[in-house]
């Protein structure tokens, strides 16, 4: 499975920006999905899941109310709505897959995907 994120860019804080991630599997659906970030001198943290249906989603604290994960099977494509941006959620943007059973809902750990993509920068400027 190949995964291509894109979306990011410049935004001053407060703005909004839709982060896409596409991917090439043709089971789409059996995957389920994530966002993770990894800010300058940081380490990789976890940002929001879905689940394989879509039903269910999990948020890090630090952006529920304000980031929305979402899946259209039908395009292939997650996508991360991201409201109210801070500065510090500046950082690079990682979308990851992993195929599933229908017993898992999300997943939030990193090590628990197979599949990464490149990652897209995110900078709130405040």
């Amino acid at each position: 499975v190949q995964l291509q994120a894109s979306g990011g860019g410049l935004v001053q804080a407060g703005g909004s920006l839709r982060l896409s991630c596409a991917a090439s599997a043709r089971t789409f659906s059996n995957y389920a999905m994530g966002w993770f970030r990894q800010a300058p001198g940081k380490e990789r943290e976890f940002v929001a899941a879905i689940s394989w249906s879509g039903g269910r989603t999990s948020y890090a604290d630090s952006v529920k109310g304000r980031f929305t994960i979402s899946k259209d099977s039908a395009e292939n494509t997650m996508y991360l709505q991201m409201n109210s941006l801070k500065p510090e959620d500046t950082a690079v943007y990682f979308c990851a897959a992993k195929p599933v059973s229908i017993t898992i809902p999300v997943i939030t750990d990193a090590k628990g995907y197979d599949y990464w993509g490149q990652g897209t920068l995110v900078t709130v400027s405040s």
